[in-house]
This record gives C-alpha cells, structure tokens and sequence, in this order.
C-alpha cells in the first residue's frame, strides 16, 4: 500500500508538472542591425550615384535600365562581396559599355551593332548579373561558403566580359570568322561565331577580371586559373547555344542565354577551385 501510494503520489506531481519546451532549431538569420550600415552605405553612394547619372544623362543604361542597375548595386555593396564586389561588378559595366562602342559606325552600318545604342536596358542588367546576384545572397544564408561563393561571383562576371569583349571585337577587327559548332566561315556578327581576334580580347578581358579581384582582395591569387579557365568554358558553351539553339528555341532569348553563360562560369570557377586546385 504504502509503495502504491507513492506511485500515485508521483504521477500527481508530474501531471501537475508543465512538460518540457521543445525547442525547434531554425537556420541562421542575418538581423536587420548587423546589414543596416552596410545597407545605409549603399542605398546612399547608389542613389547618389543614379541622380548624378541622371542629371549626366549617361548612356550607359535606359531610365529602367539605371532603376534596375541601382538596385542590383544596393544588394551587391550590402552582401558579403561588399565595396570589392560592387566596384567588380562597375569595371564590367565600364568595360563593356566601351567596348560596344569600337568602331560602332561600322558595326551600325552591317547592322550588326548593340540596340539603343549599347544602352543597357533591365533585361540586360540581371541577364549579366543575376548568377552574380545570387552569388552574393546566399552568401548570406552560407556564410562558410562565402570564399567560395567570391570566385563563382567573379567567375560569372569575368564570364560576361570575356563574352562581350570577344563578340564586339570580333565583330569590329575579327578578319575570319567561324561558326562554333560547325567550323564554317561565316559574316561577323552571326551567332555562334568566333574569330582569333576575339577569342583573344575575351582571353585578355578574363585575366584582367581575375586580377583586379584578386587585386582588391575579393578572391586569394590561386583563384586566378580557375576563373581564366571558366571563363573561356563558358564563353565557348555561349557561342554553341547560340549557335545551335538561339532563333530555334522560341524561349532562348539573347538575354536567357547570358544568364546560362554566366551560371556556367560561377559553376565551372568554383568547382575547379574546390576539386582540382583545393582551394577550399
């Protein structure tokens, strides 16, 4: 009796006991004080940077094009890649805008030139940079992998010059010109064609990429092959999509394509950084 009455006793006092909390273990979150100077510092040099653009009248991006271009601006500077991500990413806006420009009359009158006048308009902005865009968000979600995350950022954006600078050298200087994926001669301008001298301007655009990177800090000097080398990957699996598929697959846009030539690079810079040169 006297041990029943304890047993009772204690499933008294446990009924009247509240359970244990369980406790739910959510991911990591980056608070709104940790981004707020980071956050205020770019919503300022960006807006600040658009009006004097405006009152400039640059050429360099459309109205929407500036809107869009301001706000992938306030993402890159507040995300882990920071001032070195962001200036990264203005060297390809500047280098590119002034390549579309070489011998622009001449490229004009083949009809082979950029539309408005080499303007960037949204749609070219994010098919550019979105890979990059992303590269920098979720370094905040892994911030483990941010090294990793910095050379597929500059590995898709050397990407993106490397393409530009041998399309529009090629089509301003290219004497012989090629289709990729059958190797037949064709006009300067085609989709899919490469030439020697852009193949080069492309060659020379990443390794400038690369080292002013590297330079500024915002990936270590054993970075500089893997990007080389994604770069001219990418630039290369471009040329074949457009091609064998641009002007067939309804959906294959020119800008689509960037996006997948960039995603490529990101792919291939850090993989090679991982695997073959164990970097990270």
């Amino acid at each position: 009796m006297t041990t029943l009455r304890l047993l009772l006793g204690c499933t008294a006092v446990q009924a009247l006991v509240a359970p244990p909390r369980r406790v739910v273990r959510r991911a990591p979150v980056v608070t709104a004080a940790a981004l707020a100077p980071a956050l205020k510092t770019a919503l300022t040099l960006n807006t600040g940077l658009a009006f004097a653009g405006t009152l400039a009248k640059q050429k360099q991006l459309t109205p929407t094009g500036l809107v869009h271009a301001w706000a992938l601006g306030v993402i890159l500077w507040s995300s882990f890649v920071g001032w070195r991500g962001y200036s990264f990413c203005v060297l390809y806006l500047v280098v590119g805008s002034a390549a579309t420009k070489i011998k622009k009359a001449q490229k004009e009158a083949a009809g082979i030139a950029e539309g408005r006048g080499g303007a960037r308009g949204p749609e070219n902005v994010w098919g550019s940079a979105a890979t990059a865009c992303m590269c920098a968000l979720y370094g905040f979600q892994k911030p483990a992998l941010q090294p990793l995350l910095a050379v597929a950022y500059v590995s898709s954006l050397a990407t993106k010059l490397s393409d530009t600078l041998a399309s529009e050298v090629g089509k301003a200087y290219g004497k012989t010109c090629y289709l990729s994926t059958t190797f037949k001669r064709v006009p300067p301008g085609t989709e899919g064609a490469v030439s020697l001298e852009g193949t080069l301007a492309g060659f020379v655009g990443s390794v400038v990429a690369a080292g002013y990177a590297i330079g500024v800090g915002l990936v270590p000097r054993q970075a500089c092959v893997p990007i080389v080398v994604a770069a001219f990957v990418a630039t290369m699996c471009e040329s074949w999509l457009g091609a064998g598929a641009q002007g067939r697959v309804p959906w294959l846009t020119n800008e689509v394509i960037n996006f997948i030539n960039t995603l490529i690079g990101a792919g291939v810079g850090a993989a090679l950084s991982a695997k073959l040169f164990n970097l990270y």
